[in-house]
């Protein structure tokens, strides 16, 4: 296995970049066309957590008015061989000041790059370590 291939870097690159692009457009056909159209498709929101394309799809047209606008502020992509990646990104939501995370994993199929597991969440206002233990 290879990790950080610079084709796949180059592709992931580009996917990543119009993913983004595509959320903030709340263009609902370009993202349903980046997940996996399959049951095997999973995608944890801040709220809520989706099994299979159907439902991921469903839950995009039920938000009003789209993803709330964002800043990427940092970016980590790891090709994993040729046929898999993984982007690790950190963004603000306009108006927050907390940081959310958002976890993909690609997969290379008949019809190209494709998000099989998806995982946004927002952080805490502090870390574990300065809150008091449950």
């Amino acid at each position: 296995m290879t990790l950080d291939d610079a084709q796949t870097l180059q592709e992931i690159t580009l996917c990543s970049d119009a993913y983004e692009k595509a959320l903030g457009d709340n263009d609902l056909s370009a993202l349903d066309a980046m997940f996996w159209d399959g049951p095997q498709t999973v995608r944890y929101g801040v709220g809520e957590n989706l099994y299979g394309a159907a439902e991921i799809a469903a839950f995009r047209r039920a938000r009003s008015g789209g993803s709330p606008p964002r800043t990427v502020l940092r970016r980590a992509i790891t090709p994993i061989g040729t046929e898999s990646a993984v982007v690790s990104l950190e963004f603000r939501r306009e108006g927050s000041t907390r940081t959310g995370r958002q976890m993909q994993t690609w997969i290379r199929t008949p019809q190209g790059w494709k998000i099989l597991a998806a995982h946004v969440s927002l952080m805490a206002e502090q870390p574990e370590t300065q809150r008091p233990a449950l």
